[in-house]
């Protein structure tokens, strides 16, 4: 006996913590506050705390819920019925005479009837159960899909915010590199000034182009904030918490790089991958609709206790029961050519579907020359910056020993600094745009991964 009791208790328990377990969350990825992230790892707690994700994976829950109500149809059906009744006057009805064939009025029952009955039904086919019954997986991967929809628009939105902040990160670099040689230019030129050396324009160039670095140093600092605000939208976690990221510059051009021969297979695309989802379901519709002629049939039994007296102090003194069992069948015969009509609007929108599908194709076909033609011309621009960056530094380490041994012009020298600053500005803006653009590519393609 404590056997079958601990087994109750058991099976009492996982009852209870089944529907909890089925709608918990991803857990959030335990990483200190003050620890740098990477740029997966900044994936890996987007992915986990992201709202619109968390939601998509409470839809994936709700939806199985709906197909088990809709299944609940295919199970049997019990409930139980109790009705008590007293009658202040009872029923009377006419019965004849035997002797005189004159009509009586006779009343007829007792002032005080309880009936308790179970009932139970069982559908053997009907329509909308079977619709359900097919629907199931569908709707299942429905949810599925728009999950990893919402997934691939989170790393690529992540990625993106990811390399925005970086590019904003390295012009504070460049600017703050470019405003220490500007200060001991200025000092310089001010000491040539004051000597008598040099002329008031020669200070006042420099002084202009360190003002113009301040500024874009100012810019970039806030946009590092604002950045970094969007970044930890995008990833899900609150305004106050602090953000660090880590990168190397060495694998950030490493993975820059990918395979642009790549043929586009566009049954790869998710959004392809829904809208032939909702066509089998569309079908189904269909099929519900050309054979709503068929009758349903059921099973139904029913089991009733009827307790009847004239006193209500004696009513339960004596049950009266009755039990029976049939078959229940229903045809529609004629319902306003309702079925036809929805059968032809079905069908409409099974046509208005493939219409989006073709629709689609042509959009993704567009994205992936697109992206992949931004991804090109930002390769050609990221070689050249760099090709670039590294001439600006030799002409500008010529340029300034010339100019300390008084070879040079100051202007020579102010012209190669300006170039190197616009040197290392154009190359990190190729390199993160090239990177973003990789992204786009990926997500045009289909290949964007989303696990991590």
């Amino acid at each position: 006996m404590n056997y079958v009791h601990q087994t109750l208790r058991l099976l009492l328990g996982f009852l209870w913590l089944a529907p909890s377990a089925g709608v918990a969350q991803t857990a959030a990825p335990s990483i200190p506050p003050n620890q740098e992230l990477t740029l997966d790892q900044c994936l890996n707690v987007a992915l986990a705390n992201q709202p619109l994700l968390r939601q998509a994976r409470v839809d994936q829950e709700i939806t199985r819920a709906e197909n088990q109500i809709a299944l609940a149809g295919w199970l049997p059906q019990v409930g139980l019925q109790g009705t008590a009744q007293h009658y202040f006057q009872l029923p009377f009805t006419i019965f004849p005479d035997p002797a005189t064939g004159t009509l009586t009025p006779r009343q007829i029952g007792v002032r005080n009837v309880t009936t308790v009955g179970l009932s139970g039904t069982q559908a053997i086919y009907n329509n909308d159960v079977l619709l359900a019954a097919r629907s199931k997986r569908f709707n299942n991967q429905a949810a599925t899909q728009n999950t990893v929809n919402v997934k691939i628009t989170t790393v690529s939105d992540v990625s993106k915010g990811f390399y925005d902040v970086l590019l904003a990160q390295r012009q504070l670099e460049v600017f703050s590199q470019d405003i220490a040689r500007l200060q001991r230019n200025y000092r310089d030129a001010r000491a040539r000034y004051d000597t008598g050396i040099a002329d008031k324009t020669e200070y006042l160039q420099a002084e202009i182009s360190l003002n113009n670095s301040l500024a874009g140093r100012k810019q970039s600092q806030e946009a590092i904030k604002a950045r970094l605000a969007y970044l930890k939208q995008l990833m899900g976690l609150p305004p106050e918490r602090p953000l660090a990221l880590q990168y190397d510059t060495l694998k950030l051009e490493l993975d820059a790089t990918m395979d642009t021969a790549a043929v586009l297979n566009i049954n790869n695309r998710i959004e392809i991958q829904q809208l032939q989802t909702q066509r089998s379901l569309q079908d189904l519709t269909v099929d519900y609709y050309r054979f709503g002629f068929l009758p349903s049939l059921s099973a139904f039994a029913n089991y009733n206790s009827v307790f009847q007296n004239n006193s209500a102090s004696e009513l339960y003194r004596t049950r009266f029961p009755n039990s029976y069992a049939g078959l229940q069948l229903g045809l529609p015969i004629f319902t306003g050519f309702r079925r036809l009509q929805n059968v032809r609007r079905a069908r409409l929108l099974n046509t208005r579907l493939e219409e989006d599908v073709s629709n689609t194709r042509n959009q993704i076909n567009t994205e992936y020359a697109t992206a992949l033609a931004n991804y090109k011309g930002y390769y050609t621009q990221y070689l050249l910056g760099k090709r670039n960056l590294e001439a600006s530094k030799e002409v500008y380490n010529v340029i300034n020993l010339q100019y300390r041994e008084g070879i040079r012009a100051y202007i020579d020298l102010i012209v190669a600094q300006t170039t190197l600053r616009t040197s290392q500005l154009n190359y990190y803006t190729a390199l993160f745009q090239l990177l973003s653009s990789k992204v786009d590519l990926l997500r045009a393609l289909g290949e964007l991964p989303t696990e991590y």
